[in-house]
């Protein structure tokens, strides 16, 4: 796990130069093992190592292949790089694009390279893993940037006279080539819904490449538009067929998380889980107990307010499966004190993540470097509210449009108004209710008509209707969540927290083989009449059934709280100060913290944090807005 950066079409060699030494600064915390650099005329690369596999300088990056034509930065972990290497080291007799690959070292990097040489672009399908890299053809003078299938690592770049790229905003900000100016269009999106969603980011002509996707840059084309090419969609998986009895397709789902989950254990450093005593987490320990000859080490956080803490249910897990446990313990004094630290680290900003951050922190203080956690599973598995909600609303969509529907979510706007009357009355509008047409409307934190009250652009535009899917119901809001709140909130704010401690995070429930298997199966076969029911059903006499069938917490604070009493000044600086900005309305926004304040229901905390956090990372990159 690493940072990674470069410029192509820089026509002046100190500059390039100097662009990836400060990019590789602005890096550091993500790679303080090593770092490294190659400068060529028109191509520049960056490196900054975290040591997860082949500790020795053998890793070191950019590496260049056996022959000396292909130089490659990398960021990720390939978990099955070990057969890969074992399919490069055979050479097949007639083949002349077959020859065996003499490596030199013991890193999943060597393995990409050799695979990039041998196969070309055609070398992603066979790669199991989470990356995001650049190799560069001396040849050919071709730049080819890749990122894995479901956007666990990040990857951003600018476009301009030349090509800048890096693991994070703000390197690309600190590169001298980024015009520090925020993306209107992006500023409403955020508003909404907390985010950006990719490809776009909050700063102007910055661009995510999208997961799946690579990028070839020919050095002399630079001015041309980068096309993304897509080499893996969710859309594309094929459904399961024939139908398999529950019971087989049980034990395929059980099969394709333990495989995942042993994958995922290859390291030459400490490592743990992180541990909810949620559904996800504990299924994760409890298959590394198995696999494992020495104790699991797990993290958790509790707080004082008990009616926020899972601390119970995870020491539960822990005492089962015998871990070596720690439980971290979240007073308000703590929070505080870590909050300055938690916002600088934010890359983008984000209404989330600091909870990453928290046991992020507490994790590598203990010498942990890697920690496996459960992200994925509630998209994979219908574990949110909204799948049922989705799935009942595409089954009623006949009635969709009918004057009628929503006159009783109108009276109940008007007797009891809540942002939860509002994105009812807000859905039961619409006149097609499929679930690519509401998908957005679930996410929204705030209805189109507040974001209009607060933001003062012309900029407006509601998120376009999400491309209509072949597969069943279910299957089809899991792609919505793993297309859009997975990896534009979830990974992005679990990527730049952990790795604002150095601390590489791995999600087994990621794993593509597991996700194309389980996106291929039926409704009837993945609804969730119990919790999680598949997984649970799968996993069986893992987890006891307090665990399987608790209410659901989330990993969330007592913000509200917070932000009225200790953080309410930290609150209303950055209020004021972003109403004071032009693309804001500074009345309204102002109204709208009052109201908060004052415990008005229609303004609740979610629709404020969010704010905060952007005025602050406004302040701390200095962005032009």
């Amino acid at each position: 796990m690493c940072g990674i950066c470069g410029a192509i079409g820089l026509k002046d060699k100190d500059l390039a130069g100097k662009s990836i030494s400060l990019m590789n600064a602005a890096l550091a915390h993500r790679g303080p093992d090593d770092e490294g650099a190659f400068i060529d005329n028109g191509i520049a690369l960056g490196h900054r190592r975290l040591s997860i596999i082949d500790l020795s300088k053998s890793g070191h990056q950019p590496m260049t292949s056996a022959d000396r034509r292909f130089v490659i930065v990398y960021n990720g972990e390939l978990y099955n790089f070990k057969n890969l290497r074992l399919e490069l080291q055979r050479s097949k007799i007639g083949d002349a694009h077959s020859i065996a690959y003499p490596f030199n070292t013991q890193t999943d990097t060597e393995v990409i390279l050799a695979a990039y040489q041998r196969w070309g672009v055609d070398c992603l399908k066979y790669f199991n893993g989470m990356f995001a890299f650049a190799i560069w053809d001396k040849q050919k003078e071709e730049l080819f940037i890749a990122r894995d299938r479901l956007g666990i690592k990040p990857l951003y770049y600018y476009q301009n006279n030349g090509i800048v790229f890096a693991s994070e905003i703000r390197a690309l900000l600190k590169s001298n080539v980024v015009p520090r100016k925020l993306d209107e269009n992006a500023l409403c999106d955020y508003v909404a819904f907390q985010t950006v969603h990719a490809p776009a980011t909050i700063i102007q002509n910055v661009k995510m490449l999208l997961p799946g996707h690579y990028m070839l840059i020919k050095k002399g084309e630079e001015a041309i538009p980068v096309k993304q090419q897509k080499y893996w969609s969710l859309q594309d998986i094929t459904n399961q067929s024939p139908v398999k009895p529950y019971e087989e397709i049980c034990k395929d789902v059980k099969s394709l998380f333990i495989a995942s989950v042993e994958r995922r254990l290859v390291a030459d450093v400490p490592f743990g889980a992180f541990l909810s005593g949620g559904i996800d987490s504990s299924l994760i320990v409890a298959v590394m107990a198995q696999l494992m000859r020495d104790k699991v080490r797990t993290f958790s956080v509790s707080f004082n307010e008990s009616k926020f803490s899972e601390a119970p249910y995870a020491a539960q897990i822990a005492e089962q499966y015998g871990t070596k446990h720690h439980e971290i313990k979240l007073s308000l004094q703590l929070f505080l004190n870590t909050l300055p630290e938690a916002m600088s680290a934010l890359d983008h900003p984000s209404g989330d993540g600091m909870n990453s951050y928290i046991v992020s922190e507490a994790t590598k203080k203990v010498g942990i470097t890697m920690a496996l956690s459960g992200l994925g599973s509630d998209e994979l598995f219908a574990g949110y509210p909204l799948f049922k909600r989705l799935y009942k609303l595409e089954k009623l969509k006949w009635v969709s449009g009918f004057p009628f529907v929503s006159l009783p979510f109108q009276l109940l706007n008007i007797l009891r108004p809540s942002p939860a009357s509002d994105k009812f009355l807000e859905m039961f509008k619409q006149n097609d209710w499929s679930v690519e047409s509401m998908y957005h409307l679930t996410r929204k934190a705030m209805p189109l008509r507040d974001v209009r009250k607060l933001v003062s652009s012309e900029a407006f535009f509601e998120r376009a209707i999400l491309p209509k899917s072949k597969h069943e119901i279910l299957s089809r809001i899991s792609i919505a969540e793993l297309s859009n709140y997975l990896p534009d909130i979830l990974l992005r704010d679990t990527d730049q927290m952990s790795m604002a401690h150095a601390l590489e995070v791995r999600v087994p429930f990621l794993d593509y083989t597991l996700v194309e298997y389980i996106i291929g199966l039926s409704d009837d076969v993945k609804y969730p009449h119990t919790p999680k029911k598949l997984l649970t059903d799968s996993m069986k006499g893992l987890l006891p059934e307090n665990i399987i069938n608790r209410k659901k917490m989330g990993f969330t604070f007592p913000w509200s709280t917070w932000m009225k009493n200790d953080l309410k000044s930290f609150c209303e600086q950055n209020i004021n100060s972003l109403s004071e900005r032009e693309y804001f309305n500074k009345n309204n926004l102002q109204s709208l913290w009052k109201n908060f304040l004052k415990g008005n229901n229609q303004s609740p905390y979610y629709k404020i944090w969010h704010l905060v956090a952007l005025e602050n990372w406004i302040k701390e990159n200095k962005i032009d807005a």
